[in-house]
């Protein structure tokens, strides 16, 4: 025999479970919905690293610094360029909300580390600059009667380019012969209106593969020349070979034809120019087409040339080189004094 009160007891306890799924269920979906929004991601952070100085214009890129970026479980890490350019990507995921150290390291600076700002989409876009502090700094109390003195520093280069000269010009003449009035009939070559009898005839000027004809012009210069026409498709273009013809339909008449020679060759020039100095360091740029870089200075008075040559070496500064990203490929060079030397 069931009671009244044990079936309101059952019922009760459904609804109560009831309700505690559907709670379930909310909660469930919001952590999905959650889940699904802050949905973990690689991490990409760049900036550059520069040498920390209080004149902005000493404040050169450093290359080779290693670079760490670290969560305390995770690293991922790389090294700046010869701009003093870093990018590093964490491999796996970084979720919002953690905290991001940045770490630089450099066997001639001081260590620099930055903590990175919480929340992914801030630290991502962000452009990260390190300044760091040379470990040695070159003592300013140095006497000046102690340091060799380098002075009137100018920078010499050659650049190869392809150069066309002039070396004159070529000039033949020919003659067509024909006879005035004489009717055509229909048998080729006719006058323009077909009614006279026409003579055509050409010539060709040969200059060699090793140069080339330009600003070529053909002219009637005797005879008939209203009753004349001559055909450029021969040479309006230049070229090594070009041929000039012509038609006449009156008497005998002469042309000129005549173009001016250009040689192609390769030329080597020196350019000159004078570097910027900031404090210990010097710094210029050159075109990417530069060649047999060298220094010309004066060491304590004495007139000197020091070829730089692809490894950059100078007994009185230590130099490096980099590219630049623009269309021009530009070259961009630094110097810094060696101890002992002094501008």
């Amino acid at each position: 025999m069931r009671w009244k009160g044990e079936s309101r007891v059952n019922r009760k306890k459904v609804l109560v479970w009831a309700i505690v799924g559907a709670v379930a269920a909310v909660l469930t979906t919001v952590i999905l919905v959650r889940m699904h929004h802050w949905r973990p991601r690689s991490l990409t952070i760049q900036g550059a690293v520069i040498r920390k100085d209080d004149d902005t214009r000493k404040e050169s890129p450093i290359s080779d610094v290693h670079v760490t970026a670290s969560d305390g479980v995770q690293s991922a890490s790389t090294q700046s360029d010869a701009s003093g350019f870093f990018k590093v990507t964490f491999p796996e995921a970084v979720w919002p909300g953690q905290t991001l150290n940045l770490d630089f390291t450099h066997a001639d600076y001081e260590p620099v580390s930055l903590k990175l700002p919480t929340g992914l989409r801030l630290a991502s876009k962000e452009l990260y600059v390190a300044a760091m502090i040379p470990s040695h700094e070159q003592s300013s109390a140095t006497p000046s009667g102690s340091s060799s003195v380098v002075s009137n520093i100018r920078v010499r280069y050659t650049i190869n380019s392809q150069t066309e000269d002039n070396v004159g010009s070529a000039v033949k003449t020919f003659q067509i012969v024909n006879k005035a009035n004489v009717p055509c009939n229909g048998k080729a070559p006719c006058s323009p209106d077909g009614n006279w009898k026409a003579s055509t005839g050409s010539v060709t000027i040969d200059v060699g593969p090793e140069e080339e004809l330009r600003n070529v012009r053909a002219s009637c210069i005797a005879g008939p020349c209203p009753f004349t026409r001559v055909d450029s498709s021969g040479f309006v273009n230049g070229g090594h070979s070009i041929t000039a013809s012509a038609l006449v339909w009156s008497d005998t008449a002469t042309f000129l034809l005549e173009g001016e020679v250009f040689r192609t060759a390769m030329g080597s020039r020196v350019r000159e120019l004078y570097p910027v100095i900031f404090g210990q360091s010097l710094h210029f740029t050159l075109p990417p087409i530069q060649e047999g870089v060298s220094i010309e200075a004066d060491v304590n008075g004495v007139p000197m040339v020091f070829p730089l040559g692809s490894e950059l070496y100078l007994s009185w500064a230590t130099c490096s080189v980099r590219s630049n990203s623009d269309p021009e490929r530009t070259t961009v060079y630094r110097c810094e004094l060696k101890p002992g030397y002094r501008f």
